[in-house]
């Protein structure tokens, strides 16, 4: 045995160079291996396996034959994930990493869509000078529907903008900043939401939860914006009511995903389309880097990882 090997304390693996040189010097007897789960593991045992980010949810299973102390993402969310891992692991998902950039976007995709910002680039592009008059975001009611760390970040990032905030969760509650509405409240909610903002995870609960009675139960020219995932909406009813011109969409996550070229959404004058882009900025290396690292020096000290959503 070498002496590398014989002072080797935990062993972790990551898809590549990057994240391991965000993580920056750490203690002895922690050894990086490159594997990005394509194949199976290159050793029979991994302390702390971390998930490409974005790598197809499948890959989960080459974990099989292999040995685990915790399996890190680097996403949120964790649909899917039970139906594929294989039995003898604790799975962590990266609640802290994501949270800032992806109420970030949801807010541009608000202001976008309140200013008419797509519009005036149009016009820009085309070389006319085309005012117009377009919804605010202040005194507008903006539903948040899902009051995790993201929707409470989504919160903050609009209370500056003197919106008034309603809160829904799977069941009523209270907040710190105000009332939590459970999801049995939103037939007497909706028609009042001028936008409505998901951020729920996706579960047997949610998946198809905005249907056409949810988009119906909204007023004329509200909008709708998805930073969840693109199941909790059902397409067809989404395409009917954007192409009535009924209500407006703005969609980071959609359902087939990627959408297809020349899909009907892209079409559509009232639906602005990001292609799943709420976490991909560049604070997501640095706060995924942190909380490895936090992972790492817990493991050493024989603590419980933070963020573990799911044993197989």
């Amino acid at each position: 045995m070498s002496a590398a090997a014989s002072t080797t304390r935990l062993v972790v693996s990551v898809s590549g160079p990057t994240l391991r040189d965000a993580v920056g010097p750490v203690p002895d007897g922690v050894h990086f291996i490159d594997w990005d789960m394509t194949g199976p593991a290159p050793v029979e045992h991994i302390d702390i396996v971390v998930q490409p980010y974005m790598g197809p949810t499948a890959r989960l299973a080459n974990l099989a034959g292999t040995t685990t102390r915790l399996v890190q993402s680097q996403s949120i969310g964790y649909d899917s994930v039970h139906t594929v891992l294989p039995a003898g692991h604790v799975y962590a998902n990266a609640a802290s990493v994501h949270e800032t950039s992806t109420a970030e976007l949801a807010l541009a995709l608000i202001l976008a869509s309140q200013r008419g910002i797509p519009d005036f680039i149009q016009a820009a592009g085309e070389g006319r000078w085309a005012p117009a008059h377009y919804a605010s975001l202040a005194d507008r009611t903006v539903l948040i529907l899902g009051y995790g760390g993201i929707g409470q970040a989504i919160e903050a990032r609009l209370a500056p903008f003197e919106a008034n905030i309603v809160r829904v969760a799977s069941t009523a509650r209270a907040g710190t900043t105000g009332h939590i509405h459970g999801f049995d409240e939103l037939p007497e909610l909706l028609p009042h939401a001028d936008i409505v903002v998901l951020v729920v995870p996706l579960n047997g609960t949610t998946t198809g939860v905005v249907d056409d009675a949810f988009l119906s139960a909204m007023p004329d020219g509200a909008l709708l914006v998805n930073v969840a995932r693109g199941r909790v909406v059902d397409t067809d009813a989404m395409l009917a009511h954007a192409g009535s011109g009924r209500l407006r969409f703005a969609l980071d996550v959609t359902d087939p995903e990627p959408l297809p070229d020349g899909h009907p959404l892209f079409a559509l004058p009232n639906v602005l389309i990001t292609p799943h882009v709420g976490g991909a900025s560049t604070a997501m290396l640095p706060r995924m880097a942190r909380l490895l690292a936090d992972q790492i020096e817990r493991m050493l000290r024989g603590d419980e990882p933070r963020n573990v959503v799911l044993r197989s």
